[in-house]
């Protein structure tokens, strides 16, 4: 009783090592396609991050196609794309608190929708390859417009660039682009409790 016992074990620890390899072998496989990336935006006080996976085009349609429109979309590939700052910020004129938000974006032909959501994730998407995220945890919603480039991009981008005042994060593929502007809460407020001219 006792070897057949032994047996099992042994056939268990087998198959769960058989398991860990083969989740290692796919997560290194999507790795080598869509790589990792951070993004970084650092201000006097202001820090930003955003961590995404970065997956090409690759002669691909890519919104309305492989990015379907009008369904919540991971933003990006492998994990789901992740946001921290560390001071309350205003993004596009609403209040984000400090804190690190997974991002999610509903992609559309005009316009998108660009989710804050509070809740961390094993991955992005689940075994019916759905977006993970659950709505109850959204602290942000916003609806922003599409830009088209001028240029095609072949890789996923997410990044800042500091313009008019603002930190914008841009999200870009393809020939589109959506932009969210941001500033530091505290510049909110000292703008709103200076004197006018």
């Amino acid at each position: 009783m006792r070897a057949s016992n032994k047996t099992l074990l042994k056939i268990a620890g087998l198959i769960l090592l058989v398991i860990l390899v083969i989740i290692f072998l796919v997560r290194y496989a999507t790795k080598a396609h869509s790589p990792e990336d951070i993004s970084f935006y650092e201000g006097e006080e202001l820090k930003m991050e955003v961590f995404y996976n970065r997956p090409s085009k690759k002669g691909r349609r890519i919104f309305g196609d492989l990015v379907p429109y009008n369904e919540v979309w991971r933003t990006g590939a492998n994990e789901a794309t992740t946001f921290t700052t560390n001071y309350d910020i205003m993004v596009d004129g609403s209040l984000l608190k400090a804190g690190k938000y997974t991002l999610w974006t509903v992609p559309m032909e005009e316009s998108w929708k660009v989710i804050f959501n509070s809740k961390m994730y094993p991955w992005g998407i689940d075994m019916e390859k759905k977006a993970y995220r659950e709505a109850e945890f959204d602290v942000l919603v916003l609806e922003v417009p599409v830009k088209i480039l001028n240029e095609e991009l072949e890789q996923f981008s997410i990044y800042f660039e500091e313009r008019n005042d603002f930190v914008f994060l841009n999200i870009a593929w393809d020939r589109t682009k959506v932009s969210l502007p941001i500033k530091m809460m505290k510049e909110v407020s000292k703008t709103l409790l200076s004197p006018t001219n």
